[in-house]
């Protein structure tokens, strides 16, 4: 049976990343980590994807989008170029948690890859690792097994840190924690145990000694994402791992978007919105402050 082709858009974070997927297979992806550079680059990357592949959009099954929570401006653009997607080619639109795609990442020992330069449109490269059809595969595991031993967890700290990530991820008493940053010292979190499970609802907080109190006495607590940064100098313990590296990315939501696709999770394309979260609170530019 051939398989149906999804366009899958990532814009919550810093991030802009577009990605073809067939299944779980990755066909093309485009990436940049350059800030503020989804309204310039979003399309382009939609359209070098289509081009690198061969597709037509009326080839396509379904678009798929990061809903949130995350950035305002960016889960804005994201959201708006799916849905013009959708119009043209008619065809229905599908929404992947970002909270819930960075847990997946961790639980399957996925981190994004890159080849050249992070931060420019001609650095963005094709999925990564040394498998460049799309899997990060082993050379990833290695990546995020290795930042829990240099944090201090594992059982094995003198082991193999692909071993760690496998008996990590199949503890029943470790809990996930991805942790969006939201300005100041504020994160969009939710905690989801070792099977993916979402156990904690999806919410707003101030990082700070008082919310580590709120978290469930488990053996480990793996918090990652550009938020997991507002919280290293605040506590650590032997239970708390800090994993570098994760980050909700186009080329790693295949797996989720097939799924909500065979299941017919479907959105209402007109009505549609993204899981903001917080209200938009305008800030003044520096240059208009003097």
């Amino acid at each position: 049976m051939k398989k149906r082709l999804i366009l899958n858009i990532e814009t919550s974070t810093n991030v802009c990343s577009v990605s073809l997927s067939a299944g779980e297979e990755v066909l093309a992806a485009r990436e940049s980590r350059t800030d503020r550079s989804h309204a310039s680059l979003l399309t382009v990357f939609v359209d070098e994807v289509m081009r690198e592949s061969a597709t037509g959009y009326c080839d396509l099954a379904a678009v798929a989008v990061s809903r949130g929570p995350g950035s305002y401006t960016g889960l804005r653009i994201g959201v708006s170029a799916a849905k013009g997607i959708c119009y043209g080619a008619g065809v229905p639109l599908l929404a992947v948690d970002t909270l819930r795609l960075m847990a997946m990442m961790v639980i399957n020992g996925r981190l994004p890859a890159f080849h050249g330069d992070h931060g420019d449109h001609g650095g963005t490269g094709t999925a990564g690792g040394n498998n460049p059809g799309g899997s990060p595969g082993n050379e990833t595991g290695r990546k995020a097994g290795s930042e829990k031993v240099a944090a201090g967890g594992g059982n094995n700290p003198g082991g193999s840190p692909g071993n760690d990530t496998g008996n990590d991820t199949g503890n029943k008493t470790m809990l996930l924690c991805p942790m969006i940053d939201a300005r100041r010292m504020e994160v969009y979190t939710a905690l989801y145990d070792a099977s993916g499970r979402q156990v904690a609802p999806t919410g707003a907080h101030i990082i700070g000694s008082e919310w580590f109190d709120t978290l469930p006495s488990v053996s480990r607590v793996l918090f990652f994402g550009n938020g997991a940064d507002k919280c290293r100098h605040l506590v650590n313990g032997e239970n708390l791992v800090y994993i570098e590296g994760i980050y909700p990315s186009a080329r790693l939501m295949a797996g989720l978007s097939d799924e909500a696709l065979r299941e017919g999770r479907v959105e209402d394309t007109a009505y549609f919105e993204p899981y903001y979260l917080k209200d938009f609170i305008a800030t003044t530019p520096r240059s208009r402050m003097a």
